[in-house]
């Protein structure tokens, strides 16, 4: 009896816990899928192009399709199998790029190109996250012109104005605003569910469309007019990244109750109470979402969508900001300006270059596509093309690292990659109408990702030459005749190489010939998971210097952890660092190479002013280490790269 009292306890601590965790999955990882049922059918059925009608047969094929959409490519291929690919615990492309990097592979070629493709799904992922706020507001606001066919010119002004309003609070984090998000997108959810159930109880027919039957017959009778109608089913999984992408919040078991107990269900009950209404009354074409209500509610409705859009926008921007961060701290990308917003959640970050460039974006695409139908010509392919990639990743790692059977890669290769090569050959015959535009932001993110990446070694691997070793030049410090002058107080020297000194350092001694009496070379490397606990991050070496104290600390961060030098320290202190390193009153000092065109390194002069421009405009590494700006001093010097 005592035993039971001891373990119900932590039994509903866990349950408590859980229930929280996924309150605040559905607040943030299904807001984008969750808003689907707003444009995806009414996009199906009233787009000009090809003949999908409202007559029983093409009603039930295309419910049927949509549900074993959702059930082999969310359900199955991501839930089920590809959130279990995490890397620490972290998932999204960024993580099976990390985990790809580890594999071994015979030919050498293969990695690069998997790290390219995983790349060119990240550019896509940013280009997903210019449409998604731009075509979700717009359709919750499009209800207006349910409630007055007049009011259809204010859709587009309406618009700008909440999303002018979603980008402006981003620089305030979502902390407190997000524990409204998981409630209202609970009773967003049962809401559509019950929309969806009422209609049903007038005719249950549509219950049929679950079988498979209605699924493979439309697309065998119908072939051509299916395929292209793959282009606007694919709509209603937009958002199926963020259920991976968003794992390392909330955690898998998390995410996955939350949608098997609530998302998934009443997204089946909305569809199917949307097909019944086109049955009942095929004029409802026009917006089948909100004429599913009464009119009664159509104003509640609008209010409530455009809340749940925006929260759903929201999780998009954000995860824009999260896969900045660690493409930064993979190399793929310059430094960014990286806000906290938030204490107590590291994932909270704000990314000012990234939210306003974003906005710009979403404005315009607004206003040039001036409806959330035309707009989702050029959302199926950001969609369609991440999920390939990630499948073609995910498939990678279950051979090269997990060592599963080559037979069982290819079983699931066949499947999921059958099903998801014909959303994306649906979604391209889009591609001049509006499929360009993902493609065209792809290549462009792509092109600027590697040409950084490229130069970026290139110019370290000179900077190592330059710097030379650090012990060789240590021990010439203490071979020099008079001796080098030292200098009260501590300098920290921040340093790329652990093995190599730092040019000003090298600089004070070469043309001040002074040292401080106290100094600390610190170097960061980042390592392939998203975090580093505190106890491991540190490795402290003397240097066998025998003068004044020169002390190396090499730290090891996650390519999510925030490069807080002055912490850093503190933790060096707290772990036994010399005492008499003063680090409150520390001077820093940054190298800093002025990288310019002209140089003999082979890359094409486009490419070379492209690094060279994203160089000088790259965020300043005062703030990108959170240094003390009065106490932090840079020597520069020229690379023609």
């Amino acid at each position: 009896m005592s035993q039971m009292k001891s373990i119900t306890p932590r039994h509903k601590q866990r349950n408590v816990g859980m229930a929280a965790l996924a309150l605040g999955a559905l607040g943030v990882v299904f807001g984008d899928i969750g808003t689907s049922p707003l444009y995806s059918l009414q996009t199906l059925f009233s787009a000009d192009g090809f003949a999908v009608k409202a007559t029983t047969e093409d009603v039930f094929g295309v419910i049927s399709l949509v549900f074993w959409t959702i059930m082999i490519v969310v359900t199955i291929e991501f839930v089920i199998f590809i959130m279990r690919a995490d890397n620490d615990g972290e998932g999204g492309i960024m993580a099976l790029i990390a985990l790809v990097q580890t594999a071994v592979v015979k030919r050498p070629w293969v990695k690069p190109a998997l790290v390219a493709a995983g790349l060119f799904g990240v550019a896509l992922f940013f280009g997903d996250g210019m449409i998604t706020p731009a075509i979700s507001v717009m359709s919750a606001v499009s209800g207006l012109t349910v409630i007055s066919p007049s009011a259809g010119n204010l859709v587009v002004p309406i618009t700008l104005v909440v999303l002018t309003g979603l980008f402006v609070i981003q620089r305030f984090g979502t902390n407190l605003v997000g524990k409204l998000f998981g409630p209202v997108m609970v009773i967003w959810f049962l809401i559509i569910g019950l929309a969806g159930l009422l209609q049903l109880t007038d005719d249950a027919s549509m219950l049929k469309a679950l079988l498979p039957t209605y699924a493979v017959n439309f697309f065998i009778n119908h072939f051509a007019i299916s395929f292209i109608a793959l282009g606007s089913i694919v709509l209603t999984i937009t958002g199926t990244e963020a259920l991976y992408a968003d794992m390392g919040h909330f955690g898998r078991p998390a995410i996955s109750r939350a949608w098997f107990l609530l998302v998934f269900p009443t997204l089946t009950l909305n569809y199917m109470g949307q097909g019944s209404l086109i049955l009942d009354t095929p004029s409802s074409i026009s917006n089948p979402f909100f004429l599913l209500f009464p009119d009664w509610a159509h104003i509640p409705m609008v209010i409530l969508a455009t809340v749940a859009t925006v929260i759903a926008s929201q999780a998009v921007i954000s995860g824009a900001f999260s896969v900045a961060k660690q493409a930064t701290r993979l190399g793929f990308m310059p430094r960014l300006k990286i806000k906290q917003t938030s204490n107590t959640e590291i994932g909270q970050v704000y990314a000012p270059a990234i939210n306003w460039g974003l906005y710009v974006a979403v404005v315009a695409l607004v206003v040039a596509f001036g409806s959330s139908a035309a707009l989702a010509s050029a959302y199926g392919i950001a969609v369609t093309g991440t999920l390939t990639i990630d499948t073609i990743l995910f498939l990678v790692v279950v051979r090269k690292l997990w060592k599963r059977p080559l037979w069982i890669v290819w079983l699931a290769g066949i499947v999921f990659l059958t099903v998801n090569t014909l959303f994306l050959a649906a979604n391209m015959t889009k591609l001049f109408h509006g499929g360009w535009f993902p493609v065209a932001i792809g290549v462009i993110l792509l092109t600027l990702m590697l040409t950084w990446n490229r130069g970026r070694q290139h110019v370290t691997g000179i900077r190592a030459e330059r710097e030379g070793s650090l012990r060789e030049f240590l021990h010439e410090i203490q071979t020099l005749d008079p001796p080098v002058t030292t200098v009260p107080g501590t300098a920290v020297y921040l340093n790329a190489h652990r093995e190599t000194a730092p040019m000003a350092l090298r600089g004070a001694v070469n043309f001040n010939h002074a040292i401080h009496e106290q100094i600390v070379i610190l170097s960061i490397e980042t390592t392939k998971s998203p975090f580093v606990p505190d106890e491991e991050r540190l490795t402290v070496d003397e240097l066998g210097y025998t003068g004044d104290t020169i002390v190396h600390l090499t730290a090891k961060l996650g390519f999510k952890d925030t490069p807080d030098v002055p912490h850093l320290l503190e933790l060096a202190v707290a772990e036994g660092l010399d005492e008499g390193i003063d680090v409150e009153h520390a001077t820093y000092f940054l190298s800093h190479l002025d990288v310019v065109p002209g140089g003999p390194f082979e890359m094409a002069g486009w490419r070379k002013r492209i690094y060279c421009a994203l160089s000088r405009n790259a965020s300043s590494p005062t703030d990108y280490f959170c240094l003390p700006a009065a106490r932090t001093i840079t020597v520069g010097s020229q690379l023609a790269l």
